[in-house]
């Protein structure tokens, strides 16, 4: 797909999802990095569930050290991965308060330097928190992208790239969300509603 298809879809996924944003509830920057990172292989109605708890005994980095792991791995278990999940979360606590002044820095080669951060994580919180373009390639993205045909890669990196490439960068934090609504409602990762899709006509994998 060239850069004027990937306008055409962005723009019909904007109207098919007009109220598309974040799905995650968080009131900080740093309760926006605890989440994602409990999203990875977890739904964001659980994750929000889950986080309601949390953040009401640990909602800072120096809060979130005093609950402690064992503690922690409790409270998000429904999350599940929670023994790596807690250890991660507890050591890019623990650098935050070392090296940022208890502050979740705004650049993604910081961010990607804290425990359990890796770029689609980073670029959640630039796009959400940092109000920066960032395109986040999760699952329904990656998975969106290919079969549209707006990538062609195997990897999230190299969707990130492509779709960095083709979409205008006033565009991507807006794509990343669209891009997640269509995966969740019509594009989904079994039996795909290609009947019921407002993209049927310029889906390379439309059938």
């Amino acid at each position: 797909m060239d850069k004027k298809s990937a306008v055409l879809a962005i723009g019909i996924l904007g109207d098919l999802y007009p109220d598309a944003k974040c799905g995650l509830d968080f009131g900080s920057v740093y309760e926006l990095a605890v989440a994602t990172m409990l999203s990875a292989q977890c739904t964001d109605k659980r994750v929000n569930i889950t986080t309601k708890e949390l953040f009401s005994q640990a909602k800072t980095p120096g809060e979130m050290l005093r609950l402690g792991e064992s503690r922690l791995k409790e409270i998000i278990r429904p999350c599940g991965l929670s023994n790596s999940k807690a250890k991660n979360i507890i050591a890019m606590s623990s650098l935050v308060l070392q090296r940022h002044e208890g502050k979740v820095p705004d650049t993604f080669s910081e961010l990607t330097a804290l425990p359990g951060i890796g770029p689609k994580t980073a670029n959640v919180i630039l796009s959400n928190a940092f109000g920066q373009d960032a395109i986040a390639v999760d699952t329904h993205v990656q998975r969106v992208s290919n079969r549209l045909g707006l990538s062609n890669s195997p990897t999230p990196e190299g969707t990130e790239k492509r779709l960095n490439e083709i979409i205008p960068k006033s565009k991507w934090s807006i794509s990343h969300h669209l891009l997640i609504a269509h995966g969740r409602n019509v594009c989904t990762a079994r039996n795909p509603k290609c009947g019921e899709c407002g993209l049927n006509s310029i889906c390379e994998a439309a059938d």
